[in-house]
């Protein structure tokens, strides 16, 4: 098993050397590969000796393991014994003839404007606290950063005069995005009347704070959402949620895929025309309610 994760640890150094990958993603990998190497353990084998077949057990499907898991899994093994093929620590590829299952095109399941002002609105902005959960959520239905982009950013990062947010996404790619006239004015407020009590002279430079004078985690931004969304009785609800809601607002109101996904940072187009198929679905939904043949 050691020389597993040796093989494992090289092969991810080196994905972060050359592809810019994220930490996320190298966790994911890690987790993946790490996973397969214990089940070929089990089998008696390891990645070096594995052959096609016994490699064909090892990922069949487990017991509550989704079909998005065992895909993810094996795209992580697929990319794998490539790089081992290709530092000549194996001779063949015993993925090359292996067909993973096919993915599921998730849509996602976007908030209605009305719930989303709602949720915007559910925070006490009366509060210290509240002011801050107020202009996070603003900010994050403004400008569809993850919410990994969000609990990272600094305020350098932040152009209030020009209404301009820098962030660093996924490979490491920087990209502006505006924030609204909206989302500015109550980030103004928190930073000038919360921010500097809940840090009470500590020096920080991160945007968004808790009453620990340190970062807020993607662990509590999390948990403020869902806190807020179980009062108003919104179910399926996450930081990801206001990022879909962003782009499927736009796209609703006639935006242009690219600029969306410009303002997202896909890499790929084909990742945000995903909210095209969201859109028309709210299309359809608007004919059946309100036409007279619908």
């Amino acid at each position: 098993m050691n020389a597993s994760l040796e093989l494992i640890d090289a092969f991810l150094d080196l994905c972060l050397l050359t592809d810019g990958l994220s930490r996320n993603t190298l966790d994911a990998y890690r987790r993946d590969l790490c996973k397969l190497a214990q089940r070929l353990e089990a089998l008696d084998t390891d990645l070096v000796s594995v052959d096609e077949a016994i490699l064909a057990q090892a990922l069949l499907p487990q017991a509550q393991e989704s079909t998005a898991t065992r895909a993810r899994l094996i795209s992580a093994a697929r990319r794998f014994f490539c790089h081992l093929l290709e530092t000549g620590v194996r001779s063949n590829d015993p993925l090359k003839r292996l067909k993973g299952p096919q993915p599921v095109r998730a849509l996602p399941r976007p908030l209605s404007e009305a719930d989303v002002e709602a949720l915007l609105e559910a925070p006490d902005a009366a509060s210290l606290l509240g002011l801050r959960d107020r202009s996070m959520f603003e900010l994050m239905y403004a400008t569809g950063l993850r919410v990994s982009e969000l609990v990272s950013l600094q305020l350098g990062e932040l152009d209030l005069a020009s209404g301009v947010v820098s962030t660093i996404g996924k490979g490491d790619k920087q990209r502006l995005v505006p924030m609204g006239e909206v989302a500015q004015e109550w980030l103004l407020r928190y930073l000038t009347e919360a921010r500097p009590v809940l840090l009470a002279g500590t020096a920080c430079d991160d945007v968004f704070v808790t009453v620990r004078r340190s970062r807020m985690t993607r662990q509590m931004a999390w948990l403020l959402i869902k806190r807020y969304a179980t009062q108003l009785g919104l179910s399926h609800v996450s930081p990801h949620t206001l990022r879909h809601a962003f782009a499927t607002h736009l796209v609703n109101h006639g935006a242009d895929l690219r600029v969306v996904q410009l303002l997202l940072g896909h890499a790929d187009i084909s990742t945000t025309q995903i909210y095209t198929y969201v859109a028309r679905e709210r299309l359809r939904q608007l004919h059946r309610e309100h036409h007279p043949r619908g």
